[in-house]
């Protein structure tokens, strides 16, 4: 599995995290299941090669269409590759996909839209334009011309909302909505709603999911000497709190999550 991050231009770096692609020449069938876990972005999914199966439950799933844009999610779910895996995404800020959209990202928060769907006939273009390029390379130059135009065209303000994301991000999901709101000149609950109307989720969720990250993170760089000691260091002061919300995210208790064989889940986290 080949997986490489590609860097946005400056002038989308407020909107794109990144670019990422993931490759392979293998024909596997099947592949195994991967969780995939809250990271607080939205994803813009252009699948180049075969397709995947999202699971709906333990037996049921339907078929993923080959371009699209993944809301919001609260709780994680499974996907399967169904053969050769070529994949290249762009990873948005939290709040990133609101400059190009003329609707609330709320709308389909644990869902996805194709492009059509979001936008229509040029939707349809971009799929068309971003499947017939050579590579990846060539996809990022055709996305960032499509996604410049967009954010000319709707000028949205999103200013106060990017900057509670970027507190919320700095203070790992610590500082309070209350401050934020006394920092913007705002009512507390004016800021809720435009917040989860541009995030998809609201920013006492979008905070749990900055710091389940986090634990990953640690977690995965082995940064600590247990499970008491990641809670504390990922700012949970109640194991039991810790353990609840690793369940709500993963289905997997901490124990649980080294002993699942996570291949794909290392490419879907909220840290860089």
């Amino acid at each position: 599995m080949k997986y490489e991050v590609y860097t946005p231009s400056p002038a989308l770096s407020k909107q794109v995290r990144k670019y990422w692609s993931l490759d392979n020449t293998d024909n596997e069938d099947p592949h195994e299941r991967e969780r995939i876990f809250p990271d607080g972005c939205i994803e813009l999914i252009f699948n180049c090669s075969d397709k995947f199966k999202k699971f709906d439950n333990d037996v049921d799933f339907h078929i993923q269409p080959p371009c699209f844009v993944h809301g919001q999610l609260k709780t994680y779910f499974e996907l399967q590759a169904l053969g050769k895996i070529s994949v290249f995404s762009a990873r948005l800020h939290p709040a990133g996909l609101q400059p190009f959209i003329d609707f609330d990202v709320d709308s389909f928060t644990g869902n996805l839209l194709t492009m059509s769907e979001v936008w229509g006939k040029d939707g349809e273009q971009l799929e068309t334009d971003m499947l017939s390029c050579s590579d990846h390379h060539e996809r990022i130059i055709v996305l960032e011309k499509f996604l410049l135009s967009k954010r000319q065209a709707l000028k949205i303000d999103n200013a106060p909302v990017e900057y509670c994301v970027d507190a919320m991000e700095k203070s790992i999901g610590a500082i309070s909505i209350d401050r934020l709101a006394d920092e913007l000149e705002i009512g507390k609950r004016q800021l809720e709603r435009r917040f989860t109307a541009a995030v998809g989720i609201s920013p006492k969720l979008l905070a749990r999911v900055i710091r389940f990250q986090n634990i990953l993170q640690l977690i995965e760089n082995k940064e600590f000497k247990s499970f008491t000691t990641v809670a504390y260091e990922g700012g949970f002061y109640d194991q039991a709190h810790f353990i609840k919300d690793f369940k709500d995210f993963t289905g997997l208790n901490p124990k649980q999550y080294f002993s699942e064989n996570l291949e794909m889940v290392k490419h879907f986290s909220f840290t860089d």
